[in-house]
């Protein structure tokens, strides 16, 4: 090799470079989370154009988690096959034609209809964006990595309800879908340019390579398949569903049904530009990088991993608790407090709790594991709009919709307790998985 191109090989390596990797995650996860805010919203506004009930509305939820529960059923074993790069492209083109399919509908059976074609787009996201943390960052970084590009989700939460109301004022609803799947594909054009896997990307020092692999036990990179049967033969992947199962619906329900909260409780008006929910996706971003942060701080201090995962995803149960009392409350912003530490807490025990398949099973199954935990979390996203709507419909015929909402704040604040003790008792001790 010549001096000059030497020179120019070892210019064009960019220290730290999975950090750049985890921002392209953190993005396309925005990206995927203004959307589900805008529905949220504008609900009140669809209320009006398309005049659905609670129960109407719950149906919409549900086309979107029952299509996203159906993706997983074979997106989580595709992302393993035809890899990151690919699998991560093909979801965002879908999500973002989808996304901009809903400025079009005129019926009620056409918005779900398109709410259900981006629900099955976005069930490659979650199992693409864990198994690239498992590919580009050492165990002692993932759960921190994954914090930081699940603070997406928060970020995404935090712009829509100032810039929402902005565009709907300006042009229409229709457009706020059109835009914002417009935007998948500046993301696209970065994926392609700036995404690779590990060893291929030139960009990456060998250093940095080295210390990726730091701490990788795995010694057989056979790309043999491995069954979903045989996936569910271990403790370790139903104590993972259970978790997802109980605790992925209560994040559904904030998305979906917070800002209809703050409407029917407080009177607020998110027709115009509100801060209120970005004070409390600005607290899920902290919630969302310190609980990967917690975890790995642990981890560095010596603690074992299964145990510094367990008690932070304690903390973050626990934490969650106090929002059973926003039905005592006549504060507003008591309540957003409350609110707040909540969202903020099931954001900090995702973190963990997706980490804690790639520290015990193989790199090569762990977007079929995360498949089958996030379909068993949107199973449960399908389940629970049914008994939100139901019962958000009776007490609004009793003339007292809070009192459902003070009901449905008691199951959010049981459901991540009750999570940690089932996975606890499933799976009380470490284990790492040999396939």
């Amino acid at each position: 090799m010549s001096a000059d191109s030497s020179h120019s090989l070892k210019s064009s390596v960019i220290k730290n470079y999975r950090w750049y990797v985890c921002a392209l995650l953190f993005y396309a996860t925005t990206l995927r989370y203004v959307d589900r805010q805008v529905i949220g919203i504008l609900k009140p506004t669809l209320e009006q154009y398309f005049g659905w009930s609670e129960i109407d509305y719950s149906h919409v939820v549900m086309a979107f988690t029952a299509s996203y529960a159906l993706g997983l059923l074979s997106f989580g074993g595709l992302i393993d096959r035809i890899g990151t790069k690919l699998g991560y492209s093909l979801s965002l083109i879908i999500w973002s034609l989808a996304s901009m399919a809903h400025a079009i509908t005129t019926r009620t059976i056409g918005f779900a209809s398109v709410r259900a074609v981006l629900g099955l787009s976005e069930a490659m996201n979650l199992p693409t964006a864990i198994k690239t943390v498992a590919e580009w960052f050492p165990k002692k970084e993932r759960a921190l990595a994954t914090g930081i590009f699940i603070s997406g989700t928060n970020v995404g939460a935090i712009v829509a309800p100032i810039l929402v109301p902005i565009i709907v004022s300006m042009w229409g609803w229709e457009e706020a879908f059109i835009l914002t799947g417009a935007m998948g594909f500046v993301w696209l054009a970065l994926w392609w340019k700036f995404y690779d896997i590990p060893v291929s990307q030139k960009r990456l020092s060998k250093e940095e390579y080295d210390y990726i692999h730091s701490d990788d036990e795995e010694k057989d990179e056979s790309t043999i398949r491995v069954s979903w049967l045989k996936l569910l033969s271990f403790r370790q992947t139903w104590a993972f569903i259970v978790g997802k199962f109980l605790s992925d619906p209560i994040w559904w329900f904030f998305l979906f049904w917070l800002p209809s909260y703050f409407v029917n409780a407080f009177q607020v008006d998110f027709t115009k530009p509100s801060l209120l929910l970005a004070i409390i996706y600005t607290a899920t971003t902290l919630g969302s990088i310190g609980g990967g942060y917690l975890s790995s701080w642990l981890i560095k201090r010596g603690w074992p991993i299964f145990k510094a995962r367990r008690v932070s995803m304690l903390v973050f149960a626990l934490c969650v608790v106090p929002i059973m009392l926003a039905q005592f409350l006549s504060n507003l912003w008591i309540a957003v407090a409350l609110v707040s530490l909540a969202a903020a807490s099931h954001q900090g025990w995702s973190a963990n709790i997706l980490t804690t398949i790639g520290d015990e099973f193989p790199k090569k199954v762990i977007s079929s594991l995360i498949g089958i935990g996030t379909l068993a979390g949107a199973l449960g996203g399908v389940l629970f709009p049914i008994v939100v709507g139901r019962l958000l419909d009776y007490y609004k015929t009793l003339g007292d919709i809070n009192a459902g909402y003070s009901v449905l704040f008691i199951i959010c604040g049981c459901a991540y307790v009750v999570a940690l003790i089932l996975m606890h008792l499933i799976s009380p001790r470490p284990a790492k998985i040999k396939l």
